[in-house]
């Protein structure tokens, strides 16, 4: 199926709402977002340097990684913040990501806690920032690379906290998806996960670059209200299927970076009434979880709305989230129904 690309340098594509029926998806339709154009690393020279205010700095070749204990594969769902933004009305600025920025893959990795346990980080150290060998012009800012950082009690150890990947889905990591070596952070929005790592660094004061502290933050009427940090509970409707004249089968995923997805429920009546889907055994945590439905078909040109809730107690909303700079919209889901003996059969597009 492939991506569709949203701009060619840097390179952006989101994937088709198809290419996520998948339980694991491929490769090739795993969204990408970047923000520079794309470094080339040789990964038999590459170098992971981890220092600032840390005991024992030092340097990581892969090979090191790969025999830092056991590598283990863990199935994360990354979703870009961005996801939703062409549905805000008036529209704002940024990549016009509609539904397919996300994906969920296998990773084989290190977790990071155990290389920044090596580097004996000091005790007024408050946050670890990562950098990226991508470089370009950001502006005000100049010529910077692509860091952000995370405070130093998210680094939780195995099996939840993030994690150094080199690989995905069982094949070495692409170039596009940030090869050699890319950081992971389950259950956050995926900015959080820099590619192409090549530094860490301990900060004994909050990181201030371009895209911690002048991106990615909820703006609000010019206000800042917070940080873009963890992923916000959504449902996606991937397959909606006609039984009858009267009754619809709807089916999709769930995820959210919070808590474990609990609910999801369908509505066909413009969210009068809801209805509870049957979901699928919980996996990993920070993993999309599957959902099924069957029930009433809604009335002549209808739709079928879908939205989940977490163990938070948190819901998708029904109305458009609108922010300046368009993250985190996870408005209800939507697809309308074609009347019976359509032969487009009710399938949601991106």
């Amino acid at each position: 199926m492939g991506l569709t690309p949203l701009s060619e340098v840097p390179f952006n594509g989101e994937a088709s709402l198809d290419a996520l029926r998948s339980r694991i998806t491929p490769v090739d339709d795993f969204y990408v977002r970047s923000n520079f154009p794309e470094p080339v690393l040789d990964p038999g020279a590459w170098r992971l340097r981890v220092g600032g205010a840390v005991d024992a700095p030092r340097e990581w070749s892969l090979d090191q990684l790969r025999d830092l204990g056991a590598s283990l594969d863990r199935t994360v769902t990354l979703e870009c913040a961005g996801n939703g933004r062409s549905f805000i009305e008036p529209p704002v600025s940024g990549t016009p990501w509609t539904l397919g920025a996300t994906g969920t893959a296998v990773f084989t990795r290190v977790p990071l806690a155990d290389v920044l346990h090596h580097a004996a980080p000091q005790a007024d150290a408050v946050e670890w920032c990562f950098t990226g060998a991508d470089v370009g012009d950001a502006g005000r800012w100049g010529r910077v690379p692509f860091q952000r950082s995370l405070p130093v009690e998210a680094i939780a150890p195995a099996p939840d906290g993030p994690l150094l990947a080199w690989s995905m889905n069982g094949r070495p990591l692409t170039v596009r998806h940030g090869a050699p070596v890319r950081l992971v952070v389950p259950g956050w929005y995926a900015v959080a996960s820099v590619k192409w790592l090549v530094g860490i660094d301990a900060l004994t004061a909050p990181f201030e670059g371009r895209f911690q502290t002048d991106r990615y933050l909820y703006v609000r009427d010019g206000r800042v209200e917070g940080p873009v940090e963890r992923m916000k509970v959504r449902a996606l409707i991937l397959e909606v299927t006609r039984r009858a004249a009267d009754r619809v089968e709807v089916s999709g995923i769930a995820w959210s970076g919070a808590a474990e997805v609990t609910a999801v429920e369908v509505s066909t009546d413009g969210g009068a009434r809801w209805s509870p889907a049957e979901l699928a055994p919980a996996g990993e945590a920070f993993t999309r979880r599957a959902w099924r439905w069957s029930g009433p078909a809604p009335a002549a040109g209808g739709a079928v709305w879908a939205r989940a809730t977490d163990a938070t107690g948190a819901r998708q909303p029904t109305e458009t989230w609108t922010n300046d700079l368009g993250y985190g919209n996870n408005e209800v889901h939507r697809v309308p129904v074609p009347p019976a003996g359509d032969p487009a059969g009710g399938q949601p597009s991106s």
